[in-house]
């Protein structure tokens, strides 16, 4: 029974040893440089869209709409030549924060699962990243307008 025991720590130990040799080790500060540099990277093309949407005589409006519609193709494109995941990977966050990342997280799903097929592969594993993103971004909608209309019924905001 000894014997079992400490050969289960040694075994234990391995492991602990194993995990730490494989286990990838981040510099928080580098991480979060490359986030911004990324992230700001994607910021700058799209306030590029924008004013050369303005400089055609487009209202703030619809110039919004074609830099949201540009940004979603591009990130779309990129997926779909396996671009995008080596730009997630080199600049983590910043990449999947906006809404280049959003287009990303349902284009790879759909392009992942295309294989098993219209229906059982893209339709039901299109919106496996996304879906949450969308259901608590609702949720969350839902709750912040009751609320909201709670303070206005207690006449705590005025309208």
């Amino acid at each position: 029974m000894e014997e079992t025991k400490q050969e289960k720590q040694e075994q234990q130990k391995e492991y602990e040893k194993y995990v730490k040799e494989v286990t990838p080790t981040h510099n928080l500060g580098l991480q979060m440089v490359k986030a911004f540099v990324t992230g700001g990277i994607i910021c700058c093309i799209g306030q590029l869209i924008l004013n050369y949407a303005a400089s055609l005589g487009l209202d703030k409006q619809t110039a919004g709409s074609w830099c949201s519609l540009i940004l979603v193709l591009a990130s779309v494109l990129l997926t779909g030549f396996d671009l995008y995941p080596k730009i997630v990977k080199w600049g983590g966050a910043g990449a999947l924060v906006p809404i280049t990342g959003f287009a990303n997280g349902v284009a790879a799903p759909a392009i992942e699962y295309k294989p098993e097929g219209q229906v059982f592969g893209i339709g039901c594993k299109i919106f496996t990243i996304a879906g949450p993103v969308i259901l608590y971004g609702i949720f969350a909608s839902w709750l912040l307008g009751l609320g909201y209309y709670i303070c206005m019924m207690l006449g705590w905001v005025k309208v």
